[in-house]
């Protein structure tokens, strides 16, 4: 349930796919490897006593819908260190392709027919994972880094989905070729039919950054004034215009909450005036400054997949 601009660290939240290692902060270290000029190693303190940042940042699971996951979706204020800054002390050498990052969480698994054991894993290539905004944080709402949430460092990638945001994390390795282990070639992979070259294909892409969303999430009502709030997210695109739609009414603009940033959810509320009573559908749907607009449901890729479900939600209320 959405009801303050940061969600509270225990309301946030929680998905993991190799359990919840506990970490001693003392011992804990990160490990910069691959195909650096300096290959590094931090301990939390190490990482602490450099220059911090901070911002707002929300995000949601690539698999948040209406049905079986809903509500996975969370915005906080969140404290550590530029990637970029890690990567750059490291020196990143040429021909490098991607940047992989390990979590402490592990799992053994069988795969064709042996049993190994493999960590949580994702990457970014390195364009994207030289982003200005990107960090390791170590601190979540003002408190250190719960333990659900990856304690004691974790990698937030703003304006992409939940599954980069690798927690637990103990290694960072530069690579020149192409990462595929299981969360980035075959889970977290949307199947989907599209024209390619004028050839209706099934392709595959990962899931990375975050669709142009929003949602309607409450309708609240104060003497015979009712409001209707909801929450916009996406990849961090500023936003045009978000609107709300009543019944077979126009479509008309809602108010962004002015606490909103460029990579936190955006809240939005919509008075709505001479509501009648009865039965009624209420809509949203956003446009960001490039001129996209949310799909509905009908303008959705024909896709095989759970992920990425951001279409326009319609929800029946009565007054």
């Amino acid at each position: 349930e959405i009801t303050t601009h940061f969600t509270d660290n225990e309301d946030f939240y929680i998905v993991q796919h190799y359990g919840q290692p506990e970490i001693d902060n003392d011992s804990y270290t990160l490990k910069v490897t691959g195909m650096v000029d300096n290959e590094l190693e931090f301990s939390l303190a190490d990482l602490m006593a450099r220059d911090n940042i901070e911002q707002q940042v929300g995000f949601e699971c690539g698999g948040n819908s209406r049905g079986l996951f809903q509500g996975l979706i969370g915005n906080a204020r969140w404290r550590g260190v530029s990637l970029a800054s890690i990567l750059e002390e490291a020196g990143i050498q040429d021909g490098a392709k991607e940047i992989v990052f390990f979590g402490s969480d592990v799992q053994t698994e069988t795969i064709r027919e042996t049993e190994v054991e493999k960590a949580f894993a994702r990457s970014l290539s390195i364009d994207d994972a030289m982003r200005p905004e990107n960090m390791l944080a170590f601190e979540m709402n003002g408190e250190p880094l719960p333990l659900y949430h990856g304690k004691p460092v974790r990698a937030l990638i703003p304006g992409w989905y939940g599954v980069s945001n690798v927690k637990w994390l103990n290694q960072i390795h530069i690579q020149d070729t192409r990462y595929m282990g299981r969360f980035m070639g075959r889970d977290y992979v949307t199947l989907k039919k599209e024209s390619i070259g004028g050839i209706e294909r099934w392709v595959e892409n990962s899931v990375t950054t975050i669709n142009l969303k929003s949602s309607i999430i409450r309708v609240t009502q104060m003497g015979g004034q009712h409001t209707i709030q909801g929450f916009v997210l996406n990849d961090g695109t500023s936003i045009e215009s978000i609107e709300v739609k009543v019944d077979d009414g126009p479509w008309e603009r809602a108010e962004i909450n002015p606490r909103s940033t460029k990579y936190s959810w955006k809240l939005f509320r919509y008075d709505w005036n001479n509501a009648t009573p009865g039965e009624h559908t209420i809509v949203s749907r956003v446009t960001d400054v490039n001129g996209n607009v949310q799909a509905t449901t009908e303008e959705l890729p024909d896709k095989v997949s759970r992920w990425e479900n951001y279409a326009q939600f319609p929800r029946t209320v009565r007054i």
